[in-house]
């Protein structure tokens, strides 16, 4: 029995499809030990998003080399599906699968495994279909056990594994994960967007949504199993559907998906993934609002606050637009938690416009926000953009925005004090000799209840007295 460690890296997609990945390996017979375990094979699910997640990606690929030089090293997903012939010249990769084959994964490793006897030997890749050419790689292709499983011969010892993103939706499907109240449900992959600054469309693809009755059949599976509360998550959420509707296939749209699983019995909190402000129009929030079940959690992507630099990041709304989405869900759900995404320094970002974004954010008033420096992607059109901004602007920038988000996050929490609210309770930690309970209310702030009872996946109704302390939080 081979010892399989698995880390992951980015998003909550990214989270789905390892523990997607992690159920095959276990079903198949591998023991699945800790990453900082000695294994015989280690799987890191990377990202790309930023340089800075490009860099996390290969640090861990090069501390699971060093953990055991004889193990298996596979690099799954978005970092070595752009990464092309830079990626494969790591020593330390020696098998790397692109997004749309992750569903494949116990397949194309028992495949390397055999072929190449789990030495580095073997050189074999597959096609990169992404760019229409091979990346590069030469020799003859062949298929290994009749499976549409591509390899080919490369100028080194890292394997590829066809990489393609022109397919349909590539189904996979969860029984169980490693949280035990909240389970994840991918149910689209890709982007049509092309913001400039953004890479993910060519990690990605295109707009694939996953058919409404497998997503339900897995639902339906999750919330039989104990699962009280699902997030729906994908790529570019506000998208579902747009796919199957062009193809005649299914006429639905998010909103629509939302509601079928709303009727799902045993299922007690639906949660929504990143959203477009674009979604957010009167008729669909006048639908959401009728989902008791739905929770007033709603994360707008926003990363400008300044119209002209929302141009240049070819975002399709203005401010406005988008503070008039705010205002709808604020008129609809009694005190929703309004989270987004900040960029700051992008190309071009003046002082001026950095301070009318700074001022929309006070305008709106967010829960959270998740601030980032602006991180130059090789291959966009942001990268060759004039006016890159020096990292010393962009990091007191984000300092200042820090600022207001802690402030801001404070002043959103502070309303509950005194008031009774319902949580979902999901892990024990003990401080102090003393037992706590961790779990979040519908709007996603974060509780601690002190009790010696079992309270795992247990929903309680309690009254808020004061802020947890940053060693609680952490």
């Amino acid at each position: 029995m081979k010892k399989v460690a698995l880390h992951n890296l980015g998003c909550k997609v990214n989270s789905y499809e390892m523990d997607v990945m992690q159920q095959k390996l276990a079903e198949k017979g591998y023991d699945i030990v800790p990453f900082d375990a000695k294994a015989d094979i280690y799987i890191v699910n990377t990202c790309t998003v930023t340089n800075i997640a490009d860099r996390k990606s290969r640090q861990m690929l090069h501390r699971a080399k060093a953990k055991n030089p004889q193990a298996v090293v596979v690099a799954v997903g978005c970092y070595v599906q752009t990464g092309g012939e830079q990626a494969l010249q790591d020593d330390c990769i020696d098998l790397a699968i692109g997004n749309n084959r992750k569903k494949d994964l116990v397949e194309i490793l028992e495949a390397y495994l055999e072929e190449a006897g789990g030495g580095r030997e073997s050189e074999v890749s597959g096609r990169n279909e992404i760019s229409g050419r091979n990346a590069g790689l030469d020799g003859e292709s062949e298929t290994v056990k009749g499976e549409d499983l591509r390899l080919r011969k490369t100028l080194r010892s890292t394997t590829v594994v066809d990489i393609n993103q022109e397919c349909e939706y590539e189904e996979m499907t969860l029984t169980k994960t490693a949280e035990h109240t909240r389970a994840y449900i991918k149910v689209q992959d890709g982007c049509n967007q092309f913001c400039s600054y953004c890479i993910i469309p060519f990690a990605r693809g295109r707009v694939r949504s996953r058919r409404m009755e497998d997503i339900l059949e897995e639902v339906r599976g999750l919330a039989a199993s104990g699962y009280r509360e699902v997030v729906l998550t994908g790529i570019h959420l506000s998208s579902y559907g747009l796919d199957l509707r062009q193809k005649a296939v299914e006429e639905v749209d998010f909103v629509d998906l939302v509601e079928a699983v709303h009727k799902i019995d045993g299922l007690e909190r639906i949660r929504l993934g990143s959203l477009e402000p674009r979604i957010i129009t009167p008729e669909n929030v006048r639908r959401l609002a009728a989902l008791e079940k739905l929770c007033p959690h709603f994360h707008l992507s926003l990363q400008s606050g300044c119209d002209e630099t929302l141009k240049r990041m070819n975002r399709h709304y203005t401010s406005g637009e988008y503070y008039e989405s705010v205002k709808l869900l604020r008129d609809a759900f009694e005190h929703p938690a309004i989270t987004t995404d900040v960029i700051v320094g992008f190309p071009g970002e003046t002082e001026e416009e950095f301070e009318t974004t700074r001022a929309f954010l006070q305008k709106v008033g967010f829960y959270e926000m998740h601030i980032f420096k602006y991180s130059m992607r090789r291959g966009t059109r942001a990268a060759s953009m004039p006016g890159q901004i020096p990292a010393q602007v962009k990091e007191e920038r984000s300092g200042r925005l820090l600022k207001l988000e802690r402030e801001q996050s404070r002043d959103f929490r502070a309303y509950y004090i005194g008031k009774e609210v319902e949580v979902l309770f999901e892990e024990k930690k003990v401080q102090n000799g003393q037992q706590l309970w961790l779990g979040h209310t519908r709007d996603y702030v974060r509780i601690a209840l002190q009790s010696g009872e079992e309270l795992s996946n247990c929903v309680r109704r309690v009254t808020v007295t004061g802020f947890l302390t940053d060693e609680i939080m952490n």
